[in-house]
């Protein structure tokens, strides 16, 4: 039975050019640290990429949320501690405030055609409605781009980032610690995305995911436009919830 809709954020509610946006952010980010810490900023830049990458080293086996495995891997490398007040509040403050020129020129920021008419959609459809974009950047940081794919106001049960998860996308821990803060497995979740390689869950725990991306990968359950998904979810809903009951019956049978 599903019972919540777990929307991916960008390239999925926000047409956007990551990687330009996330060197941009980074590159900004960077600067801070460097004046900071008085080490260059090729230097710093080259840390924070070390960090970020060690987050998101699907064979990690640590116990440590995202935000404390960055701020420890980066103390590791520069001696800059990222949780220091002052630190802290100059980025949290950057992250806030200094985001939004970023959203124009390479970066090409905007509302996906019918992305936030298929969120509604499904709030509209009793369904618990979550935000599990990649968790590897701050809550701050979503929302600025939740703002950028006009879904900002539409008040997400949960929205994952970096200081409430352990795990990056594909990592199947990721999915079932986000399921399990909103009360559900993951079996009882619609997972969407566009995706092929973050927004399927790895190893495979039985998440349904209807895909909005250009190819058309072999566990989606479905696969079209972000828009066109949200005048046929119910259907949809609709089909896994018959084939979970059939699952169901089939269980209950003499073997």
């Amino acid at each position: 039975m599903i019972k919540a809709v777990l929307f991916d954020l960008d390239d999925t509610l926000l047409d956007i050019n990551l990687a330009a946006f996330v060197a941009r952010y980074t590159t900004g980010k960077a600067r801070i640290l460097a004046d900071a810490s008085g080490l260059p900023l090729p230097t710093i830049l080259a840390r924070l990429a070390q960090s970020y990458l060690r987050v998101n080293d699907q064979a990690r086996t640590d116990q440590f949320t995202n935000e404390r495995l960055l701020d420890d891997t980066f103390f590791s490398l520069t001696s800059i501690p990222l949780d220091d007040p002052a630190i802290a509040d100059a980025i949290d403050y950057y992250e806030r405030e200094c985001l939004e020129p970023l959203r124009g020129g390479i970066v090409m920021a905007a509302p996906r055609p019918g992305a936030r008419e298929t969120v509604e959609k499904a709030m509209s459809m009793g369904l618990t409605v979550a935000l599990a974009t990649n968790p590897t950047l701050t809550l701050a940081v979503d929302h600025v781009r939740m703002r950028w794919a006009g879904v900002d106001d539409l008040g997400f049960a949960l929205v994952s980032h970096i200081g409430n998860s352990t795990r990056t996308k594909p990592c199947a821990r990721y999915y079932q610690e986000f399921a399990a803060q909103l009360g559900v497995t993951p079996q009882e979740c619609l997972m969407v995305g566009n995706d092929a390689a973050r927004d399927f869950p790895r190893p495979d725990i039985g998440m349904s995911t209807a895909y909005v991306g250009h190819g058309w990968p072999r566990r989606a359950v479905w696969r079209g436009s972000i828009g066109e998904l949200g005048r046929r979810l119910p259907e949809i809903v609709d089909l896994l919830n018959s084939r979970a009951d059939l699952r169901a019956d089939m269980s209950k049978e003499p073997k």
